[in-house]
């Protein structure tokens, strides 16, 4: 699916836009946000707390920085649970606007332990237009259903390729499954991805995609723009629909015989 790319370049997309940005890698056996984000400054220790690692300008923490790169992450359940819920509640976030979760693939133990104690907002769906991916994605969503935790919207991810010399648009992986996943369920499109080498090269450096200063010229980098300025928009609606249930909420006492 490429969900931890897209949760790279979405935070880059919300941090160029202004917002104060953190990435939390849950994914204890597979970590990889780490080599997709380079460090100015490597996580600490700060009394009882953890302070995130800097990363062009994003705080992150990550199972990634408690192990050597070549070194498999073997535990149980239960222990990949405590470090999970050391990351939530034992890091020293500071303050953010958003809080990007990566969250591992799979319906198991760590997700169910973000879902119930992460106090999330809701949960970005990341997909690829074939089928056989969007029967992974709609238990992913059965999931989040059965948690109560919204959905914020879908993110089509490697949609199409545009051919470099003539522009065509080539559907490496089918067309409009992202899309047409969305109006079925009845939640927000945030967008496309396209297929971009650079996308690839950057991930593989540790370079941003979309710099902080200068001119955006990349088409992958300006739909990146585009999804964090929608699901800004969603969370938004999201968090007015919210406080608008809460307000319709009544008390009245009653005598009881």
């Amino acid at each position: 699916m490429g969900k931890s790319t897209v949760a790279v370049n979405l935070a880059l997309a919300l941090k160029h836009q202004g917002y104060s940005v953190g990435i939390l890698d849950s994914d204890v056996y597979g970590p990889s946000i780490r080599k997709m984000l380079s460090e100015e400054r490597p996580p600490a220790q700060k009394g009882q707390l953890l302070v995130p690692a800097s990363c062009h300008g994003i705080s992150m923490i990550s199972m990634a920085h408690f192990r050597h790169t070549s070194e498999a992450t073997v535990v149980r359940a239960p222990i990949a649970n405590n470090i999970i819920n050391q990351f939530i509640q034992g890091v020293d976030w500071g303050t953010l606007d958003y809080l990007i979760i990566d969250f591992p693939p799979g319906t198991g133990d760590i997700q169910l332990t973000l879902c119930q104690q992460a106090n999330l907002t809701g949960a970005i769906i990341v997909t690829t237009p074939q089928e056989v991916a969007i029967l992974d994605v709609r238990k992913a969503m059965q999931m989040f259903d059965q948690l109560k935790v919204p959905i914020i919207g879908i993110i089509e991810n490697m949609s199409c390729y545009y051919h470099p010399k003539t522009d065509e648009r080539i559907c490496l992986f089918g067309s409009g499954g992202g899309r047409k996943l969305a109006d079925q369920s009845g939640v927000p499109f945030l967008g496309e991805v396209p297929i971009d080498p650079e996308i690839c090269r950057c991930g593989d450096a540790g370079e941003a995609l979309i710099p902080q200063k200068g001119e955006i010229t990349s088409a992958s980098a300006k739909a990146f723009l585009a999804i964090a300025q929608h699901a800004v928009n969603e969370i938004e609606t999201l968090k007015e629909q919210s406080q608008g249930s809460l307000q319709n909420i009544e008390l009245a006492w009653k005598e009881m015989p």
